[in-house]
């Protein structure tokens, strides 16, 4: 009998229209697609996280990844997936910058132009990859303007095809080949065990792309979202039922993970498979980059270390379970890097 799961889904988005939801089975052929333009991250393991929090934590490094980011896993399966004529178009994209630096990457290896609309705050160093690839960037104010109707008005005038960084069935079958590898990467006794599968929530794409596979291959681990604090719009999505909102006065180092509000998309997947969704403060996130630096030797980007701050600080509990927490990404520049290192030491000093 053909699961819910499985049957073919569509939503209406607001601003792009009629929207496909992805299945395990999307993630799968990406995961074939893909396999000569990602790297395959192992999974590693630190003897001291596992002391900390009290069970065996398998780690997914994808500041390891391509482009430093799991974001270009959909980027590229996004832009393979187009028609020849459609590539000759070229791309637009929004991003705060590690999806901008994935698309500017995928639209060289296809051929294609890109435009990203980007923050003006975003950090230098995710502008200047993406313009390193080729791309030209567009720059906003995160606080007054609406990056989506920027890339909209974009796309009209070029002509150029719009792949946003979660409300994309391809991108989000892309970026679930990170849990599908992750999966089959576990010893099969600690798949058994796999308790909790904890990562970075800005759109909310990741955890729902990771949903897909979890529900097929693992459907009894719970789902953990972190979010920074202040931008807590998934955690309190999921309470209320409703796609809620950040109030747009908060700031937070985890540049990577300040959505105005959950996508559309992944939202309906995440709406039914998210077991919960927590917060972590900067000086957790912070605490938890000097971490990866000094024990795992992993330069992790402060959005990309919120899963990881979680378990250190407590706000995460495994018993003697397994989990997989995901790094995400790895884009901090060394001024950003410096300074947190150095809030750490304060911090820890006190």
């Amino acid at each position: 009998m053909e699961s819910v799961a499985s049957r073919p889904m569509t939503i209406r988005h607001e601003l792009l229209g009629e929207m496909r939801v992805p299945v395990f089975g999307d993630v799968e052929r990406a995961a074939l697609r893909l396999r000569r333009y990602t790297r395959h991250t192992q999974l590693l393991r630190s003897p001291l996280l596992d002391e900390i929090v009290g069970g065996s934590v398998w780690i997914k490094p994808e500041c390891l990844q391509v482009t430093g980011s799991f974001k270009v896993r959909g980027a590229i399966n996004a832009l393979l997936s187009l028609e020849p004529a459609q590539r000759a178009r070229g791309v637009v994209a929004y991003s705060t910058g590690n999806h901008g630096q994935a698309i500017a990457w995928a639209a060289r290896q296809t051929g294609m132009d890109a435009t990203i609309v980007m923050p003006a705050d975003a950090p230098k160093n995710k502008v200047a990859k993406a313009l390193r690839h080729g791309a030209r960037v567009s720059f906003y104010d995160r606080h007054a303007e609406s990056r989506e109707a920027i890339a909209m008005r974009l796309s009209a005038g070029t002509g150029g095809v719009l792949v946003p960084p979660g409300d994309h069935p391809d991108v989000l079958a892309g970026q679930g080949t990170l849990a599908l590898e992750a999966l089959r990467d576990l010893p099969p006794q600690a798949l058994e065990r796999l308790h909790t599968f904890i990562a970075p929530c800005g759109g909310g794409g990741l955890l729902a792309s990771a949903g897909l596979v979890l529900e097929h291959l693992s459907s009894r681990t719970r789902i953990v979202a972190v979010e920074p604090a202040g931008f807590d719009d998934t955690a309190r999505s999921l309470t209320t039922g409703n796609r809620e909102a950040n109030d747009g006065m908060s700031r937070s180092i985890c540049d990577a993970l300040l959505a105005a509000t959950p996508a559309e998309l992944p939202f309906a997947i995440n709406q039914r498979l998210l077991s919960e969704g927590l917060c972590v403060t900067d000086a957790e996130v912070a605490a938890a980059m000097v971490f990866a630096l000094e024990e795992l030797h992993l330069v992790v980007e402060p959005g990309g270390a919120v899963a990881l701050a979680a378990l250190l600080s407590g706000r995460v509990t495994l018993g003697d379970k397994d989990a997989i927490v995901v790094l995400s990404g790895g884009n901090v520049d060394l001024p950003m890097l410096h300074a947190q290192m150095g809030r750490h030491a304060a911090t820890a000093a006190r």
